[in-house]
């Protein structure tokens, strides 16, 4: 290598070096703004009433822990009733998608029928008709069945693969799975259920835990379906247990509104934690995949 390349080398590292560290000073600041409601929220749980929004310091000069036993114990029932019902509603929520959609996709990447392309098609505008558009027929199905103020409005219809949105993730996905794995075992003389319990759901796992992860996360903050389901308040899930708290005393609940709101997060941020390698894998995969 000679002089003049060396220095020339020499000379090209700051700038690089520089724009490195101006990158990541763009990242650390918009990490920061994004954080900072959380940082406020676990601030401000912790606060007397009084204090919440004239002191907007995030580290507070009265802690009050109080607010969490206010909270958990601030409505009709306790929080952790809301907490339950949520699990067991975004849990069987979790089982129907999984089960349902990743069937259905199967089908349509792999099968041949009637009427498939036209099907497809007719599920994917479905993905652009909004809830509210439907959900007076919904309401008047459920209601005629019996089913109001139960959990199978909420759960039921999971199981019949209504979520367009992972039914076309998974097809995406398993387009990408050589189809000489089928062909091999049918060969070996394995049929369309076979193929898809021994290859393609094992391979399915990574847009399987997206499916589970996004399932579980819309299912347990949605508030306006259990809204308008669900009238008994031993029914009620976690965001109309906190609506329930702020309307129960009004301004003076902040302190375990924002205690209990905070609360409502864990779940979301474990079950996020856990599976976030799977879940980044199995969105690249499923978007690479066509």
């Amino acid at each position: 290598m000679t002089t003049a390349s060396m220095l020339t080398r020499v000379m090209r590292k700051p700038p690089t070096r520089w724009r490195s560290i101006i990158i990541h000073g763009f990242l650390i600041l918009g990490a920061l703004v994004m954080i900072y409601p959380l940082l406020w929220l676990a601030s401000s749980s912790l606060k007397p009433a009084n204090l919440i929004f004239s002191d907007l310091s995030l580290w507070p000069s009265k802690v009050r822990l109080q607010n969490y036993v206010d909270g958990w114990r601030g409505a009709a029932l306790p929080f952790s009733t809301f907490f339950l019902n949520s699990f067991i509603i975004s849990g069987l929520a979790v089982v129907g998608n999984v089960t349902a959609c990743s069937m259905v996709a199967y089908a349509f990447a792999r099968l041949n029928f009637i009427f498939k392309r036209t099907l497809f098609a007719l599920m994917m505008l479905t993905i652009m008709l909004p809830l509210h558009a439907t959900l007076i027929p919904q309401y008047a199905l459920f209601y005629n069945l019996g089913w109001v103020n139960t959990f199978l409005p909420l759960t039921v219809p999971k199981f019949l693969a209504v979520d367009s949105f992972f039914i076309f993730l998974l097809v995406q996905f398993i387009r990408g799975i050589p189809r000489e794995l089928d062909e091999a075992a049918v060969i070996d003389g394995a049929g369309p259920i076979r193929i898809y319990w021994s290859i393609i759901l094992p391979l399915l796992t990574p847009a399987l835990v997206t499916t589970a992860v996004f399932s579980f996360i819309w299912t347990y903050e949605d508030f306006l379906s259990p809204l308008v389901y669900l009238t008994s308040m031993d029914l009620y899930t976690v965001p109309q247990g906190l609506s329930l708290l702020m309307s129960s005393k009004g301004a003076s609940s902040w302190g375990p509104l924002l205690a209990m709101s905070l609360l409502s997060l864990v779940p979301l941020f474990v079950v996020f934690f856990i599976f976030q390698r799977r879940l980044i894998e199995g969105i690249a995969t499923s978007g690479l995949k066509g």
